[in-house]
């Protein structure tokens, strides 16, 4: 079978080219009209935003993060072909790519861009599953009687509309299950659309790293080589008892996801369990006035987020990495959940001032929002420690209203510049 993806058609003829308009943008796979389990991530998400909306950015590299002793939060595919990566500390970043355009995160613009694709989605099928704001799973099992196509064709079309509405791009895994689907999303990126289908499954992973099983971070990689595990075929070869004995539940999840099995559903009601962002620094520091500047910066994304979610949350978390990586974590419990910057960031800086301080110096510093609930619930209460709070709210919204419409930069706060 074969879909064709400039002229969204489905033929029942092989070749490297459409039959209807001889484009070679074309999937081929037997199984294609037979599954129904997708993942769909945007492509370079915040930097196609920020493209889309200054087009003379277009053809330049584009880097979107926190500043220069900030990190990548995600770069375009210009700046990627020079080895940036996301999550690679700023300075080396632009070691790699000098030329590059570094652009802070405007999270309500995106937010807005990605509710737009959230409802497109919800055009297809209410089974969707959200990972974060650019990438979702869907099921489109049950779908192909009331879109009169198979989900294929309807994922062909669904990125096909997001692109000519939106401008952005986004790339398409279709398979089985939700490990595959998500595996599949990463092959052909950008405006790819790759299926793992049944009958390859065992073939397609026998050979491919441990890493590619999503959540299998270097520390578990490297307790997984010390045991002479680098490939899924290496994974293969132990006893399921002998893999639960070493490794304990991540034995038990990788038992099954080396041979394709993943019996996890689409869950459309997974609630978002915490909001989080963290910098790492080029030198470790102890400099005060710096890291009080990062704690402000750090508060502000995190209540951009969590506004543009929706949410509030009442468990408020700092995090610390010392010089020899030890973690320091300190975390308090409000009264009721905010999402106001000022609020995360004076209770950051009392777990901050409450000794944390007294570790450092430190190479990583993080601010964290737990315990979340709808932004009904945030705010509604005074502060009898704190009557100005009530006020400081009040300008935190007034700003927020500003920077909506006259941009991000349109107010700034005098300890954001430190």
């Amino acid at each position: 079978m074969l879909l064709c993806r400039a002229c969204l058609t489905l033929h029942d003829a092989p070749g490297p080219r459409c039959p209807a308009c001889r484009s070679p943008r074309v999937t081929l796979h037997a199984e294609l009209t037979a599954l129904s389990i997708a993942h769909i991530d945007c492509d370079a998400f915040y930097a196609s935003v920020e493209k889309r909306d200054d087009p003379t950015l277009r053809d330049r590299p584009v880097i979107v993060g926190g500043g220069q002793r900030g990190v990548v939060s995600t770069c375009c595919y210009i700046a990627r072909i020079n080895g940036v990566r996301s999550a690679m500390p700023m300075f080396q970043a632009l070691k790699l790519c000098p030329e590059a355009v570094v652009i802070k995160p405007r999270m309500a613009v995106y937010a807005e861009v990605s509710r737009a694709i959230r409802g497109m989605m919800e055009d297809l099928t209410p089974a969707i599953e959200p990972l974060s704001l650019d990438e979702a799973f869907l099921d489109l099992t049950g779908t192909e009687r009331l879109h009169g196509a198979a989900p294929a064709l309807m994922l062909a079309r669904l990125v096909a509309r997001i692109e000519a509405d939106l401008g952005v791009t986004a790339s398409v895994g279709l398979s089985h299950n939700k490990f595959l689907a998500k595996i599949a999303s990463d092959l052909d990126k950008p405006r790819g659309f790759s299926v793992i289908g049944r009958a390859e499954t065992d073939a397609f992973l026998e050979t491919k790293p441990v890493r590619i099983i999503w959540g299998v971070g270097l520390a578990t990689q490297g307790a997984l080589e010390q045991a002479g595990i680098r490939t899924l075929a290496d994974l293969r070869r132990w006893d399921h008892g002998d893999l639960v004995a070493r490794f304990g539940q991540t034995g038990e999840r990788l038992y099954h996801l080396a041979r394709g099995q993943d019996t996890r559903r689409v869950n459309a009601h997974a609630p978002v369990k915490s909001i989080s962002k963290e910098t790492t620094f080029n030198e470790d520091t102890a400099n005060a006035d710096l890291l009080d500047g990062h704690l402000w910066r750090l508060a502000e994304q995190v209540a951009d987020r969590a506004k543009a979610k929706a949410l509030a949350g009442r468990t408020v978390t700092l995090k610390l990495k010392r010089a020899d990586h030890r973690i320091v974590t300190r975390r308090t419990t409000l009264p009721a959940p905010t999402q106001i910057a000022d609020r995360i960031y004076r209770t950051a800086r009392v777990l901050f001032d409450g000794g944390a301080a007294q570790a450092g110096p430190f190479r990583l510093i993080g601010v964290g929002l737990s315990d979340l609930t709808p932004e009904s619930a945030a705010d509604t209460t005074g502060d009898l420690l704190d009557p100005g709070a009530g006020r400081r709210a009040a300008a935190e919204r007034a700003t927020d209203a500003i920077r909506a419409r006259f941009g991000a930069q349109a107010i700034i706060k005098g300890r954001a510049l430190r």
